[in-house]
């Protein structure tokens, strides 16, 4: 079975030279947190829903008792007269290495057909201890989109040397993209690397680099306080997430945090 892009909306509008931001669990979940914050913030409405029986094998139990599959979905951002804005998230990553080619070559077939022209995927680079201030990296499949994105931004873009392979989603987009000519970047943010950590300071940086260089209006002035919050319970209490309390991007990651998070990027 084949990668499925189920509507969500009456009728998918047309995009103006959209952007793609692609954030899935890995890492501190901190490409899958950055998307949360920015779907919520700029008031992204549900376009598609992604199904398939690549997914991984697995349900999960909400709040009710109930069993739900495992969510990915596609968001939009209309915008008069900036790109329009797609953010792809989700509750996990495809089980396997072909499924995750063939959710990656699915996901950039759709985005060519509805117009966009910059991918730009988002991850964590594990670290031995937490970051006071996380750095943000920047890679991509081309030098020009490497210097016009991460260099006017000021991102490290020396990661060679520094992380090994960058497996899963964040990096196999980027590099099939390439393929089809299609400018993309991997921004990725240094964040404590355990299974039971969220890597929010490390979202807040990417978040910061995203408003700027896409001009969102996000206020991260008023995240600050809630981050610093919720870092202080994650530290105290990692094996017990739940009760970390975030705002409505995060309230769906809580809960589902000891499921799919062995991946790097």
């Amino acid at each position: 079975m084949t990668w499925k892009f189920e509507d969500m909306s009456k009728k998918v509008p047309k995009l103006n030279k959209a952007v793609l931001i692609v954030g899935l669990p890995g890492i501190g979940n901190v490409g899958k947190i950055a998307a949360d914050f920015i779907i919520d913030e700029v008031k992204a409405k549900p376009l598609y829903n992604i199904f398939s029986h690549e997914l991984p094998n697995s349900v999960f139990v909400n709040d009710q008792n109930l069993v739900e599959l495992p969510s990915v979905e596609v968001y939009l951002r209309k915008r008069n007269g900036k790109p329009d804005i797609l953010i792809l998230t989700g509750d996990v990553q495809p089980a396997d290495e072909t499924s995750s080619y063939d959710f990656c070559e699915g996901v950039l077939d759709k985005a060519q057909k509805l117009g966009v022209e910059l991918v730009i995927t988002l991850g964590g680079i594990g670290l031995a201890e937490v970051p006071k201030k996380p750095q943000v990296f920047c890679t991509g499949n081309s030098k020009e989109i490497i210097t016009k994105f991460g260099r006017k931004m000021k991102l490290n873009e020396k990661l060679y040397g520094i992380v090994g392979p960058i497996i899963g989603v964040s990096g196999l987009m980027v590099g099939l993209a390439g393929r089809r000519k299609v400018p993309a970047v991997c921004l990725l943010a240094e964040t404590l690397g355990h299974p039971a950590y969220l890597g929010i300071k490390g979202a807040r940086e990417i978040v910061k680099v995203l408003n700027s260089k896409l001009d969102l209006k996000i206020r991260i002035s008023e995240l600050d306080k809630e981050i610093e919050d919720i870092e202080g319970e994650i530290l105290t209490r990692t094996q017990d997430l739940g009760k970390a309390s975030k705002k409505t991007a995060l309230k769906k990651l809580q809960g589902r945090m000891q499921k799919e998070t062995n991946y790097i990027g």
